[in-house]
């Protein structure tokens, strides 16, 4: 953004992802005059699914029904089921070490689906293509360098000073801005983190026998190993997914070094060829994975949203579906604070989007916590009992669909 243009505004946004893009998308029938701001301009041109050969972003999202409404509030669903994306209507959970196993179906619980494969950039671009167009919205290209508060009370404002050395204020500063918010470091933010020291691979497969529109998720004792069903030309008959592979460090560089064949080998064996040989596989990437939530997500002036505020295990793809709930919850709130008069940085429409998601986002994370430290025991006791356990809950329906419309968003 060049100098001569404004640079006051109601509401600054820190980071142009999925989650901050749609809170501004979410805030464009409001008179709020609204910055979002990030280091990179998106490109449309250079998102997969724009590409010739069949190519698919390694980076997915399992998108809940709570998400899908969402994108229709967005008004993007509709170009998102008409580029691709892959709903998936059966999930087969299950344990390497022993027979216990849970299977879930959209029918059991009367919907349509259990939920919605979709590339995250083909959600960006969704929202790329609204965005420009938005009348009470500039997108500017900059890295935040500090930020300092002026005035008080009602009339309070936050200004932020960018490394282009352009300067921006607003009544409400939103941290947007990922797992590694500079936002929430500048800010001081108190978190609560840890390292689950554990990579995880990400990659797209074509496999032997078709997925049949069905998720998996294998637990192995170097971790969970998840395929995520990616649409196909005919989706009868698609053999495309996305993997997750979580896995020790040591075991994790060793899978990344192997040679494509290698890989394809040992990614058919670890999920017991449940879908047949793996034929193909795109380039892998890997990431550690660690979980961190902010003990606050206000400040005078100041919210975090999304993975600014909370990361956790990919174990049930729930991350940037919390983030969706975020920015639903703080818009709501924003709107409903503007109509009785208040301002957009006042401390009580922040309190109570903070009352609306922190608990809900904790029991979410712990709930995964104790997913995960309990399929990594590998005590007998326990290994017996968990097995017990997911076969057990298997046969109860009350309580297995109880599960799934919790995990979809739909209760």
């Amino acid at each position: 953004m060049s100098s001569s243009q404004k640079t006051d505004f109601d509401v600054i946004i820190v980071g142009g992802g999925m989650v901050g893009a749609s809170l501004a998308r979410l805030l464009r029938n409001t008179d709020l005059q609204i910055l979002l701001l990030d280091r990179m301009s998106f490109d449309d041109s250079k998102i997969p699914y724009r590409q010739q050969e069949r190519k698919f972003d390694p980076r997915v999202s399992a998108i809940t029904n709570a998400s899908k409404e969402l994108f229709k509030k967005l008004e993007i669903w509709q170009g998102i089921e008409e580029a691709r994306c892959c709903s998936y209507r059966n999930m087969k959970v299950w344990d390497a070490e022993g027979t216990g196993a849970i299977e879930f179906s959209a029918d059991d619980i009367n919907q349509p689906e259990l939920g919605t494969i979709i590339e995250n950039s083909l959600i960006l671009a969704s929202l790329y293509r609204c965005l420009p167009d938005q009348e009470n919205l500039r997108i500017g290209t900059e890295t935040i360098e500090s930020f300092q508060r002026l005035d008080a009370g009602q009339d309070s404002t936050i200004q932020i000073a960018c490394e282009s050395g352009e300067q921006y204020s607003a009544k409400l500063l939103v941290a947007a801005d990922g797992a590694n918010s500079k936002l929430r470091e500048l800010a001081g933010f108190e978190t609560s983190e840890w390292d689950y020291n554990h990579q995880a691979i990400v990659t797209t497969v074509k496999t032997e026998l078709p997925h049949n529109r069905t998720a998996l998720q294998r637990f192995i004792d170097t971790g969970p190993l998840a395929f995520l069903p990616l649409e196909d030309e005919n989706i009868a008959d698609a053999h495309y997914c996305s993997i997750v592979w979580s896995a020790l460090p040591e075991r994790a560089e060793s899978l990344m070094a192997l040679s494509e064949e290698d890989f394809n080998s040992e990614l058919a064996r670890s999920m017991e060829h449940s879908l047949g040989k793996i034929s193909w596989s795109d380039k892998r990437f890997s990431f550690p994975l660690r979980q961190r939530h902010a003990t606050e997500y206000i400040q005078d002036n100041l919210v975090l949203v999304g993975d600014a505020a909370h990361t956790i295990h990919p174990l049930a793809g729930q991350g940037v579906n919390l983030g969706f709930l975020d920015v639903g919850a703080l818009a709501e709130e924003l709107q409903r604070g503007i109509k009785a008069g208040r301002s957009p940085g006042d401390f009580t429409i922040l309190q109570r989007y903070q009352r609306r998601r922190i608990g809900n986002n904790l029991a979410m994370m712990w709930l995964m916590e104790g997913f995960k430290h309990l399929f990594a025991e590998e005590a007998l006791p326990v290994r017996w009992l968990r097995n017990i356990g997911m076969s057990g809950i298997d046969k109860l329906p009350l309580i297995k669909n109880q599960i799934a419309r919790r995990a979809m968003g739909v209760d």
